[in-house]
């Protein structure tokens, strides 16, 4: 299998989808809204809602146009998700290994990696505590942004919040089209993951780097600063 390594300053991992499988978890969280705001098929609209932060999700598939009504559902859109239990969150292959060579980045005062996910930031953490991945200095979630993927805003803060200026020397790693886009925006490479959508719609937006999981990828952190990253290609 051949493979490339490239340099990059910083890495920027989206969440749900990438370093954590939530799939269980949220289809039963639509199932349960459907309940409440009949009208859709919650089978329909789980590929395009991926990646999209929940109170637009919920805005554009329940019709919930009241700001407080917004935020107090998506809490508890979210909260079905980590009640969902069994496989209603689980960490994604390949993760442990990259977790334990990025290190504890909590306490790290020259951040090189981050995450920044369209989840609230509630639940984030508890998605992330319940599948062991700490919570990185840099954290950009849905309550830092008011524009969230496709649009660029999470990924520059995520560049800014690692210190790089150079947003091209940040490697965004997403598996839904639209953080995809998002990254693109930011200026950053790209590298798509084929574990919630078709590799078919990840190429359809031109991602730099296409694998399976990130267990194609060999992250190693680099004394004088950044992370080499090594791709696996099919």
């Amino acid at each position: 299998m051949p493979s490339t390594t490239h340099h990059f300053d910083a890495i920027l991992f989206d969440m749900d989808g990438t370093l954590v499988d939530s799939t269980a978890g949220v289809v039963g969280a639509w199932h349960l809204f459907a309940e409440s705001y009949p009208g859709f098929k919650v089978e329909d609209i789980l590929s395009s809602a991926h990646g999209v932060r929940t109170e637009e999700n919920l805005r554009t598939f329940c019709g919930i146009t009241d700001e407080e009504k917004l935020k107090s559902e998506a809490v508890r859109f979210e909260q079905a998700i980590v009640e969902s239990g069994g496989d209603g969150i689980v960490r994604l292959p390949g993760v442990e290994a990259i977790i334990k060579e990025l290190g504890p980045a909590a306490q790290d005062s020259n951040p090189c990696w981050a995450i920044c996910t369209s989840a609230t930031r509630a639940y984030a953490q508890q998605a992330l505590s319940k599948c062991q991945i700490p919570v990185p200095k840099v954290f950009v979630t849905a309550d830092d942004v008011t524009e969230g993927k496709p649009k660029p805003r999470p990924y520059i803060l995520g560049a800014e919040g690692c210190g790089v200026k150079d947003h091209a020397r940040c490697l965004v790693v997403e598996d839904a089209p639209n953080g995809v886009i998002s990254g693109k925006a930011a200026g950053c490479k790209t590298l798509g993951l084929v574990t919630s959508h078709t590799r078919e719609q990840i190429e359809a937006v031109g991602p730099d780097w296409i694998v399976p999981n990130l267990a194609s990828v060999v992250f190693k952190r680099v004394e004088s600063g950044g992370v080499d990253v090594t791709i696996n290609h099919d």
